[in-house]
């Protein structure tokens, strides 16, 4: 196995025995991915949602089930990446001194606010013009 993809490729398509497996192959697997990419299949959310509840250390179980419970297909759905894109850290923990909050509370301010609020009080700040471009990037 080359990579996660590889294990869905064998979960869907191949259903090879889990003890047909090398040592090496099971390094590549990663129960996060696999679920993740699985449930983009909205046929097989159901069964994503009650095999992850399984411990990560457990990856033959974890394939099996899905080896066993997901029917042969040749189906791609898109992996769907997230479009929130992470707020500059040194922005963050400026604006966490800035308002006295936590991290996950300045980012939904970040979400809120708009750059030109952010900009005035990066300026009330004494940060400069160059300093503010890069924060806000």
């Amino acid at each position: 196995m080359k990579n996660v993809f590889d294990w869905v490729k064998e979960i869907n398509t191949n259903k090879s025995h889990p003890n047909s497996f090398k040592d090496q192959d099971w390094e590549v697997w990663n129960s996060y991915v696999v679920h993740k990419v699985l449930s983009m299949n909205p046929k097989f959310t159901e069964i994503v949602n009650e095999v992850q509840v399984l411990p990560p250390t457990s990856k033959k179980e974890i394939y099996s089930i899905y080896r066993d419970f997901i029917p042969k297909n040749k189906e791609w759905h898109k992996y769907i990446k997230t479009k929130t894109k992470e707020p500059n850290k040194d922005l963050v923990e400026i604006l966490k001194r800035y308002f006295i909050l936590s991290t996950r509370e300045v980012k939904d301010y970040i979400q809120i606010l708009s750059k030109n609020d952010i900009k005035n009080i990066l300026i009330s700040l004494g940060k400069e013009e160059k300093e503010i471009k890069k924060l806000l990037k």
